[in-house]
Formats: structure tokens, sequence, C-alpha cells
């Protein structure tokens, strides 16, 4: 790690009279944070003049009636400048990652603090307290100021118990009801042409940051209440919901450091795409060993156990399927087997199902190479907490979906990190479903690879909301936060018209090329594909193609794009470029300007739309052929199209 390091510290021993203002700037000089500490704090951020976005009434509570200007007499204020390079021990975007800022950290008389963190790329800002003694904090303040014509793309939610996965809105900052809930990430469309995104990073301990609407062009801050009492009736999947609240929202250790509020600030989505906040303001790999933490293509049998075809057995739940899928993932090289939602009873998770023998399956799995997975329910998994860990590391279990948390109050908090704590000492990966965004948690463990929170393709068995103009969402809002299991390249592929909702055997929205170009665009260190292996089998031209696609990167691109309409991504590992592009609704032709590659002759195999995709969404056609950097080529995308090559250079 390369790192310089400047600090100055300047010491105020008056007791503040008026307001006391500092003014911090970003490392190319083109942000601005005025930041003014009197009877509260608050900042206003601007990029080269602009209005990005203004903070107030910047606090926590730690006493039922707060006494305003109390705790804000500064003691002393802190500045320095960071240059350093992350290497990220899972390359989901990147090989090194570029960390400058500069910081101002303030420190008060009453022993809490705030410190500001400015990058090129957004404002960072994250509060402390320093007490002898635990906390109760019962609220934390957060204004948020706009403009009056800003609008904003957001997920809204009708309870703090959420699944994170309500579609995209698109309103005038104004047209947010008071009170009306938001989860993170939020993307606001600045009417002068900037971004800014709004979430959080290094989350531990404490509920996650939400915003509310107030019926103007503000939000306010809020989080879950601290749980009081669950609930466990009805169904098994709804167990573990909040049924009564504390009037507080955590208990805290008097002294420590709050989670990170980020707001990014891009002037365009290549910008959007390129920013790595919320990874580089998480804590640090926590693991001594992270050796043996695999990334890889998953294939798992929710849908698929039940829609093999041409094999002598009965498909479903057992030893026999549970092989067949093992012996297709090792022929195409793919690493993990996943036993979904079935394998075991919901509420038990020391005992399969009759028909399935786990041993047996692992055992064969081993002898070819190839990991198993298990689904668990999250409070099963909680009950059987030391017995389950135990018997999966008996029976060689290398990884777990966990699923159906719905939560992100403290306790939950507390508990994911929990699990992936747990799981590395058992050498075991990590999916989480039922999920907030993420915030980090990803780079002090390693072993958590993905995580749902998101729309993804299982939605379309009832609905069409995993759509193109979806899938145009994605990249620019909840792949800021972090990787998402979204589960891409379908075999079964299907035009808007020709669309239906098909519970045990949904199809995807698009065409066959754009379905395999989301394996590109959409990055996860763990992708899983949804497919039964008789599918993959039937369509071995594609499948050949996506088993060439690697889930880790040394480099990412995004080459064009335009929220909610096309998507063009290049991702490099090794001498080896993937590049995808998708388009919403609109057909539309691309121009692809090579130019992101070095100097040379490269070959290119790629899947792209077929004459006929526009009608019958599975048409393709593949095309091989050889070029030169820095030549252009035209891309003829139909409606929910696509186009995904395989770039590599020719040996001169």
């Amino acid at each position: 790690m390369k790192k310089i390091l400047l600090l100055t510290t300047f010491a105020f021993v008056s007791l503040i009279i008026t307001a006391q203002k500092y003014e911090l700037r970003s490392p190319d000089g083109k942000l601005k944070a005025d930041v003014e500490i009197k009877e509260g704090i608050s900042a206003i951020l601007t990029k080269e003049g602009k209005s990005a976005v203004a903070m107030q009434n910047i606090s926590i509570e730690t006493v039922k009636e707060a006494k305003q200007g109390s705790d804000y007499k500064v003691q002393k204020a802190i500045r320095k400048t960071v240059n350093e390079t992350v290497t990220p021990e899972i390359r989901e975007k990147a090989a090194v990652l570029t960390n400058t800022y500069n910081e101002l950290e303030i420190k008060f008389k009453a022993g809490n603090g705030i410190t500001f963190r400015l990058f090129n790329e957004g404002l960072a800002y994250r509060l402390s307290t320093s007490s002898k003694d635990s906390l109760i904090v019962y609220r934390e303040n957060l204004s948020i100021n706009l403009d009056e014509s800003d609008s904003v793309r957001f997920q809204a939610s009708k309870s703090f118990n959420s699944s994170y996965e309500t579609p995209y809105e698109h309103r005038i900052i104004s047209g947010i009801e008071k009170d009306e809930l938001c989860h993170l990430p939020l993307l606001v469309e600045k009417q002068n042409g900037l971004f800014v995104l709004i979430t959080e990073a290094d989350l531990y301990n404490y509920p996650g940051l939400w915003l509310k609407g107030t019926g103007k062009a503000e939000f306010s801050g809020t989080n879950p209440p601290y749980p009081k009492k669950l609930n466990y009736t009805g169904s098994v999947y709804g167990h573990g919901q909040i049924a009564e609240t504390e009037n507080f929202i955590a208990k805290v250790n008097g002294t420590r450091i709050y989670p990170w509020r980020i707001f990014a600030v891009a002037d365009d989505e290549i910008q959007l795409t390129d920013n790595n906040m919320v990874y580089l303001l998480a804590t640090p790999n926590a693991l001594k060993d992270v050796s043996w933490i695999k990334p890889g293509v998953v294939m798992f049998d929710w849908w698929a156990k039940n829609n093999i075809y041409g094999v002598d057995f009965k498909a479903g739940i057992n030893t026999e399927t549970a092989k067949y899928f093992i012996d297709y993932c090792a022929e195409m090289g793919f690493r993990y087997f996943l036993f979904d939602d079935g394998w075991c009873a919901k509420e038990d998770l020391l005992h399969e199902v009759d028909g399935l023998d786990m041993a047996e399956v692992t055992a064969y799995a081993k002898t070819k190479g190839v990991d198993v997975m298990l689904w668990v329910i999250w409070h099963a998994l909680e009950n059987q907490w030391d017995e389950a860990f135990d018997l999966f590391e008996k029976w060689g279990i290398k990884g777990i979906k966990m699923d159906f948390m719905n939560r992100d109050d403290q306790k939950m908090v507390e508990f994911f990190e929990a699990v992936a704590k747990k799981a590395a000492e058992k050498k075991m990966v990590v999916n989480y479903h039922g999920a907030y965004k993420p915030c980090g948690l990803r780079r002090k463990y390693p072993n958590v690879l993905t995580r749902e929170g998101l729309i993804e393709f299982e939605y379309n068995g009832w609905t069409s909301e995993a759509n193109p103009v979806h899938h145009n969402l994605l990249p620019y809002i909840r792949a800021f936060t972090g990787p998402m299991d979204y589960i891409p390249a379908t075999m079964r592929n299907s035009t808007k018209d020709n669309f239906r909702p098909v519970g045990d055997y949904p199809m995807g929205i698009g065409t066959r090329a754009h379905a395999i170009a989301l394996f590109v665009i959409l990055n996860s260190p763990m992708t899983m594909l949804p497919d039964a292996p008789s599918d993959y089998k039937r369509e071995q031209e594609c499948t050949n193609f996506i088993a060439k696609i690697p889930v880790e990167w040394d480099e990412t691109k995004l080459l064009q794009g335009k929220i909610e309409k096309y998507t063009v991504m290049a991702r490099r590992s090794g001498t080896d470029w993937f590049v995808g592009a998708i388009t919403n609704y609109d057909s539309r032709t691309i121009e692809l300007k090579t130019d992101f590659l070095k100097p040379g002759k490269y070959k290119l195999e790629a899947i792209q739309d077929g004459i006929n995709a526009g009608t019958r969404a599975e048409d393709y056609k593949k095309v091989v052929m050889e070029f030169s950097a820095g030549e252009t080529m035209k891309l003829n995308l139909a409606s929910g199209g696509g186009w995904v090559a395989r770039i590599v250079p020719v040996n001169q």
C-alpha cells in the first residue's frame, strides 16, 4: 500500500460565541464542503459552484430531550490528506482502488465529534461519542435539503420490515409524501445536471439509515427502532419480524464511531459507476487467511430441480438430482451447487428431507471439484447456531445463502456480522437474501460475496418487474453499494409482448443476448444461473460462452450509458476483455469505440441479437472476427436487446 499522510492540528480554547466555519475541498478542487458549527452541525456541498446537497441538524441524541448547542463547543479541528491505493481481497470491480481524500475531524469539549471526508467523488461524514458509560441512542438527526426541481429515484417501503425488493420510483422531490419511507441507496437527479447518490458505509452494531419524505424539497433521516418483541405466528418465512419496538434506536458502547453517511456527486453515469466510496469507507479485512475464499458461478435447484428432462431418474430434491447438477457443474467449470429452499424442514437445519443423503452428495461433489452450498432461513440458523454450523462443517458445506431477514435494525445488523464471522471460522462463503443494501461488510469479511436487496430474476415468476428498464437502473443505483445477486443468463427469453409470469419456470424479459450480457453488466463475485442443466445443455453454444466469463475483474469501465435507457459495460480479467451492452424496450444502434483497448490486433467472439430477436427473443447470432484496437463497431440491439463479447489479444 502506498500512502501519503499530512496532519495539521488547530486548537480552539475559547467558547463559541459566533459560528465556527470550515471549508473543505476535494483533492482535485472541484468539490467544496462548507461546514458550520453553531448550535448544531450543518454542511453545504457544491461542485464547481453548482448546488449538490445541504445537510442540517446533524446529531445523535442520547438523552430524551437534547439541549441544542450544549454539545458543540469546539475543542480542536484536525485536518489530514490521504492518497493511497487499496487492494481488495476479492476483485469485484478492480484489482486496485484509489483512495484519495481530504479530511476534517472536529472534536467537541463534550467528548463527541464529527469527521468529514471529501473525495473527488463525494462527501462522507461520521459522528463519534466518547463516554465511559454505555449509551442509549434515541434518534439520529439529519435533514437533507435539495432544490425544488430535483427528482429522485428510490425504493419506497410501507414499514421498516422490508425485503428491499420494491420497484424503483422516479418523482420530483416534493412529490415524496410526508413520512413516506425510502430505503437506501437513493439517487438524486438534479436539474443542474449533477447526480447525488445517498447511502451509508461501515454499518456495525447500529441500525440502518432510511430517509423520510417531508412533502418539500427535503428529506429527514430516520432509523428502525430497537426491537422489543418479535412475531413468530403465521408463515415461517415471516417469523422473527418486528411485533413491538422500544422508544430508542440503539444500545451502544459510550466510546465509538458511527456509520459513514455518504453523498456521492457525479457529473454523469460514468462517474457514478466508477465510485467506490462504500468499499473504501468500510473497515478493512479482519481475516488473517483469505486464500480459501473462492468466488465462482453457482447452479441452484430452486426452480431447476423440477425442470430437468432427458434423464432416467425422478427429478426433485434428492441425491440423484444433486449429482446430476454436480456433474454439469464439473463439466462446465462452475464452482458451486446450491441446495435452495426445500432441502430440509425450514425450522430444522439438522436433517435432510427423505431421499437426500447430504453426506453422500458432498463426498461426491468433492471428487468432482465442486463445492456445495445450503440455503437457510435466518431464524432457524439463529436457533440451531452451533449445531447447524458444526454439522455443515462435518458435511463439507462450503457456503450458505441466508434468507428472509427483511430487517436492518441494530439487532439484525449485528446478526449479519455474526453470520459472516462464524461462516469465516468454518471457511464458508455467504450470500444474503432478504437483505438490506451492502454497507461494506464484505470488506471486513471477504467471505461475504454477494447479496440481494433488489428485484431480481425470480420476480418474473409472478410479476414483470425484472425487465429491461429495471436492468438499466441497477448499474447506476443498487450496484453503487456493492455486488448484487440478480441471477442472470436465463435461456428462457421473451419479448415484452410475449412475456407471461410462470411461477415454477420463469422466463426473462429481453433477448438471449440481453440475458447473457447481464452476466457482465450486473457483476457479482458469486453469480447464480437460474435454469436447469437440461436447458443449458440444450443451448450449449451459449452456455460455453457463459462459462468463459469470470466473476472477478481487474478493471471496470462504463463505456456508455444513460440511466433507464441503455448500458455498455467493459470489464477486464488479465488480458481478456468482456463487454456487455443492453437496451430498454427501445431498439437502438450503439457505436462502440474500441479505443479502451491497448493498441494491437484482437479476436472477438460475440453473442448478438438475431435478425428476428424483436419478435422471437431467443434468436441470436454468434459472431467471431478480428479487428484492431480503435475501430468502431455498430451494435444493433432489438427491443429489450443486447450484445456481449469476449475480446482477447491476437498473439503476434
